[in-house]
């Protein structure tokens, strides 16, 4: 069964194209099929229906009843095998 994983950034564009990259690499190493949603964090309410994760490359504060992990760790390369546990647990759950 494939998750859905919502990928957001401002404009829904280059920061959130690296993360969606990194993120469906890392699940096709582990075995997980992913649907990945990338759209702008204002959209993010509005394609919750089915979605397992939220990763946001920058700050977001609500709190919209799915786990959220920021993916700005795929972008400075600092933390990126802290992020990509972390996605896997939640993925892998």
């Amino acid at each position: 069964m494939k998750k859905k994983v919502i990928v957001a950034c401002g404009g829904a564009v280059a920061t959130s194209t690296i993360a969606a990259n990194k993120i469906v690499e890392l699940a096709k190493n582990n075995g997980i099929d992913v649907d990945i949603c990338q759209v702008r964090i204002s959209e993010i309410e509005s394609n919750l229906d089915g979605a397992c994760l939220i990763v946001t490359t920058s700050k977001v504060k609500r709190d919209y009843g799915v786990p959220l992990i920021t993916g700005m760790p795929f972008i400075s390369g600092v933390g990126v095998a802290k992020t990509e546990k972390a996605i896997l647990e939640v993925l892998q759950g």
